[in-house]
């Protein structure tokens, strides 16, 4: 799938370009302005669909919110249930879990905590993390997520047949929090708590080449940096980690599941989503980290193409402090789903291309989250 102003014109009922959303419709004041690309970074993280700007965005598009999810028809015994309140107090460690899962964006948080904790929102319900972020918050740059949020992520608890799972989602971000990289102790410090056997880390991203469509997932046990900015003199800016392959005993019954809310994705999607899953061997898949808002154009602008099948800026800090655990590291996973594809560069200024793909997030990116989220359930129910 490659799209433009004119797909995102008939998929959501707008022309970004000629008729862009109003100022009301936005999460980030700077966005509304759209000053660089990398302000929709920020616009895509801070977006909440059942915010107020989020419902005005609903009035102005034909885009559909998480009301209008309709609850799966899990396996008998599989059934995500939704943990007690954790019973400790926010400045607590996380408790210890099977899995431990994350997520990033508040729309993210959204859908999966609708997936797999049912009748708990991340927003509303979850549980607040503060467990050192006095000490991790002087790494924060000014104006970041966590620093305005106070807090490091919020969290819940599920149990998937006789899995126990931290749901985990995290108001730090690599491309947000600053040169300093706080994100790398969060990812330590919540490993270290939790104790899992497995990790997934999970949300929204932008496919790379024209065979993905809204919705398709890639499960993949290969991370890598293609950090050629912010980070471009880190040693790390062009590694690449490797964990064991997925499991995909549960995939084709995740796959079915797709159908129950596969009406809310794009109209034009032309099949059910797929659950791509990605060999351990061959760099040619993978889940891409970038250090700037990277996303797939017909014309390879941010020379993506062959790196891996999606886009995004977080995944490889994972891979990068499992590296250094060593054999003490537990297995992970990243899962993403594919929430704008390939842009058509034609007659589009990259800011323009820009605004194409955070609209088309904005549209979909929840329901696509849904179609991840099921699959991070397939993965724990077959560990």
């Amino acid at each position: 799938m490659r799209v433009d102003r004119k797909w995102v014109e008939r998929n959501l009922g707008f022309d970004p370009i000629a008729t862009p959303p109003p100022e009301t419709t936005f999460a980030s004041p700077r966005a509304a302005k759209a000053a660089t690309p990398e302000d929709f970074q920020r616009e895509i993280i801070d977006f909440d669909s059942e915010s107020p700007a989020g419902l005005q965005f609903l009035a102005f598009s034909t885009a559909t919110g998480l009301s209008r999810y309709t609850d799966v028809q899990w396996p008998t015994g599989l059934a995500p249930k939704t943990g007690r309140a954790p019973g400790r107090s926010s400045n607590s460690p996380l408790p210890r879990a099977d899995v431990l899962v994350v997520t990033w964006t508040v729309d993210e948080g959204h859908a999966l905590s609708r997936v797999l904790t049912p009748g708990k929102d991340s927003r509303n319900d979850y549980q607040s993390y503060t467990h050192n972020f006095a000490q991790i918050s002087r790494k924060m740059r000014k104006g970041s997520p966590a620093l305005q949020a106070k807090r490091l992520g919020a969290y819940w608890t599920t149990t998937i047949g006789d899995k126990s799972v931290v749901i985990f989602k995290s108001d730090s971000h690599m491309s947000q929090d600053g040169p300093q990289l706080p994100n790398i102790d969060v990812w330590r410090q919540i490993v270290l708590e939790v104790q899992p056997k497995l990790v997934i880390t999970t949300g929204t991203a932008g496919g790379i080449g024209k065979q993905f469509e809204v919705g398709d997932v890639i499960v993949s046990p290969i991370v890598r940096f293609d950090c050629t900015a912010k980070f471009n003199k880190e040693p790390f800016a062009q590694a690449h980690f490797a964990s064991s392959a997925a499991k995909a005993t549960h995939f084709a019954t995740a796959r079915s599941l797709f159908k129950a809310n596969s009406a809310q994705l794009p109209k034009e999607n032309q099949r059910l989503p797929k659950i791509i899953r990605v060999p351990v061997k061959g760099l040619g898949s993978s889940v891409v980290t970038t250090d700037f808002f990277g996303f797939d154009t017909s014309n390879d602008h941010y020379k993506l193409q062959g790196l891996g099948d999606v886009c995004e800026m977080g995944d490889a800090i994972l891979g990068l402090v499992a590296s250094d655990m060593g054999e003490s590291a537990p297995r992970w996973l990243a899962i993403r789903n594919v929430s704008d594809p390939q842009i058509k560069a034609d007659g589009l200024t990259l800011r323009q291309q820009a605004m194409v793909a955070a609209q088309i997030y904005k549209g979909f990116g929840r329901w696509s989250s849904v179609c991840s989220a099921i699959t991070c359930w397939a993965s724990i129910a077959t560990e």
